[in-house]
């Protein structure tokens, strides 16, 4: 006689378990504990067998019901539903463990020893906020290209594009590594023809070599006329005489300096470097020596901190980025040149002066692109690009000065 639903919630447990059956094997069984739980006996092989349909109420008796057919359906195709039902569970447990999350932080973790503590922040940070809650879960073999697209394409309308390219990159990264260790068996990611392309770049605004004369005598004036501090035109003059980056000048220390041989050590973790993530490397910068000269004179007044150029109203903190930027607007070039437009200017003029070009990249710590080359390339010229920022410090004391300056093939 079939079970019915007031027979299964008057029924309560006793001393002893009960089976209440429902027929075709099934039956619900009653523990002394009081639990209920939906069984079904069966023969498959010659064997008796048990297979546990759910626990009551959790699953009703109309669900225990449609359980117990299909387990008949199966049986009826010669297959053995706890086997199936085995199956099912590995599977559905293959999945949990091979989503995209998780196979994400396995590679992280692989890889973040070689990587730099800030690449690694970041690469974490961004899949935490634009990655996982739209794929984290998913199986990795069920990702398909769209859901990558979406992603990007939302980054692409913030027109936050380099975010997205990096992105993209990392995604990648991540099936790929999936397929070396027979998790996927494609990359969806390489979606990039279905992207937006990038806006072109600007350039950071430069002067000419013709310009630079009236711009020094600009700044010297400005500087005389007591208009700006210490800190901050020296800071202006050492980005100016090394050809750094405003972000290796702001952020320097004191330690990284060593005065008495002219050389500055900028390091590879130093906040605000560029480069190949991983293979970031200290950059060595001769000084000149009107730029020890600078850092000397400055040394009584920020000496006793960490940082060459300290925030004069936040403790621990530097100068802000746009100190470099108020003097170059104060003397009247806004728009007409950055602290950036210095490497460049030095690259030019330099380069007329017929400096060769591997010594005026490793100069600008650029990566060389061309493979072959940088294979053969194995030093920093340090010693050539003494001479260098020498001749480049003389010339543009000249150019102030005034002095008709002729370049010269180095």
């Amino acid at each position: 006689m079939a079970l019915t639903a007031i027979e299964i919630s008057k029924t309560k447990a006793t001393s002893k378990p009960q089976k209440l059956p429902d027929g075709g094997g099934m039956y619900l069984y009653i523990h002394v504990n009081g639990g209920k739980y939906w069984r079904m006996d069966y023969r498959y092989g010659g064997k008796r067998k048990t297979l546990a349909l759910g626990v009551y109420p959790e699953v009703s008796l109309a669900d225990a019901r449609d359980r117990r057919e299909q387990a008949r359906k199966l049986l009826a195709n010669d297959a053995d539903p706890s086997e199936v039902k085995k199956e099912v569970k590995k599977a559905e447990q293959a999945e949990a463990t091979n989503s995209f999350k998780i196979i994400a932080k396995e590679f992280h973790k692989m890889k973040s020893p070689m990587w730099t503590v800030r690449h690694s922040d970041y690469w974490m940070l961004y899949m935490d906020r634009y990655v996982f809650p739209v794929i984290g879960d998913k199986p990795i073999d069920k990702i398909d290209p769209m859901d990558i697209v979406g992603i990007l394409r939302g980054l692409e309308a913030a027109k936050i594009f380099e975010t997205r390219d990096r992105l993209g990159q990392s995604i990648g990264a991540v099936f790929k590594y999936a397929m070396a260790t027979g998790r996927a068996k494609t990359n969806p990611a390489d979606i990039r023809i279905a992207l937006a392309d990038r806006p072109k770049t600007n350039h950071y605004p430069c002067i000419s070599t013709a310009e630079t004369p009236d711009f020094l005598r600009a700044v010297s004036g400005y500087e005389q006329r007591g208009k700006v501090s210490a800190i901050a035109i020296s800071a202006f003059r050492l980005l100016m005489l090394t050809a750094t980056r405003t972000s290796e000048v702001r952020y320097s220390k004191w330690a990284d300096f060593n005065l008495d041989d002219g050389a500055w050590i900028v390091p590879a973790e130093q906040k605000g470097r560029k480069g190949k993530i991983g293979k970031r490397k200290d950059h060595a910068v001769p000084l000149s020596k009107q730029a020890v000269e600078i850092l000397r004179g400055l040394h009584p007044i920020t000496g006793e901190c960490e940082f060459v150029f300290p925030n004069r109203n936040k403790t621990g903190e530097v100068i802000s980025e746009n100190t470099i930027l108020k003097i170059i607007e104060s003397v009247g070039y806004k728009g007409k040149m950055t602290g950036h437009g210095f490497r460049s200017l030095a690259r030019s003029a330099l380069g007329d002066m017929g400096y060769r070009w591997e010594v005026l990249e490793a100069m600008l710590s650029h990566a060389i692109p061309n493979q072959t080359a940088a294979a053969y390339i194995r030093t920093t010229y340090f010693e050539e690009r003494r001479a260098v920022m020498q001749q480049w410090a003389d010339y543009l004391d000249k150019l102030e000065a005034g002095a008709e300056i002729i370049p010269m093939r180095a």
